[in-house]
């Protein structure tokens, strides 16, 4: 995919046309990965960049006081613009309002298409406790099975809770354990006892399963749905 830098608008010419074809090649390729239902890093890269040109175009009055300025960096976490200095130019700023307007647009078509992807699998995956949850159920496992009815993959979670000025957001934390073959003789309850015996650290742990009829790309698309799908179900 071809990537584009924070400030792919701000940097080296600034031209409109120039930045256009920039940006409708980067969104060729983003939409391409969505005609095969691959979601991610796609679909996060994508907003990223939206909230970026947003962030920028939101501060314009702060831009017009400080300009003649370029942007030369981004600290995402404080959201604090840094510049460098250049020749003070009012057609230059008509110039990267003209881009950020355009780009806006033409991103926020293409994140809807990612949406709605996004709410279609997220509204077919069905996600079940495995026996008993304990009262802890920010560590345990998470069982991902698709429309192949040939496996289940065994995954292990770990929420986390973080702040950030007055909001608390969750987190999750997941890796790979195991595949095991989807059979009468490997239940989600058998495949749940024999992770209890070769994890002595969790003795009694959370297990949901989620499963799907699809048959999509798994770490692009069916994993990060059943991620963060799987921390609003706890949530609730």
């Amino acid at each position: 995919m071809g990537a584009l830098s924070e400030t792919w608008f701000a940097d080296g010419y600034i031209d409109f046309e120039l930045k256009k074809y920039t940006l409708l090649a980067y969104l060729q390729d983003i939409n391409q990965y969505f005609g095969q239902h691959k979601l991610y890093p796609q679909l996060a890269d994508i907003i990223f960049h939206y909230n970026n040109l947003v962030s920028f175009r939101e501060n314009k009055q702060f831009l017009q006081q400080r300009f003649p300025k370029k942007l030369s960096e981004v600290n995402l976490e404080k959201l604090q613009l840094l510049y460098e200095q250049i020749i003070a130019d009012d057609e230059l700023m008509q110039e990267l309002e003209s881009i950020i307007e355009f780009a806006v647009k033409k991103m926020d078509g293409t994140i809807r298409e990612g949406t709605e992807l996004y709410e279609f699998v997220e509204d077919k995956l069905h996600i079940a406790p495995v026996g008993l949850v304990p009262l802890e159920s920010s560590e345990g496992y998470m069982f991902l099975s698709d429309g192949r009815f040939r496996e289940v993959l065994v995954y292990s979670y770990r929420l986390t809770i973080f702040e950030r000025a007055d909001e608390k957001f969750r987190g999750i934390h997941m890796s790979f354990l195991d595949t095991y073959k989807k059979d009468l003789m490997h239940t989600f309850e058998y495949i749940k006892s024999q992770l209890i015996r070769s994890h002595k650290q969790l003795p009694n742990p959370a297990v949901y399963s989620v499963e799907t009829n699809l048959v999509l790309p798994i770490n692009e698309t069916l994993l990060p749905v059943a991620k963060r799908t799987l921390v609003k179900y706890i949530a609730a």
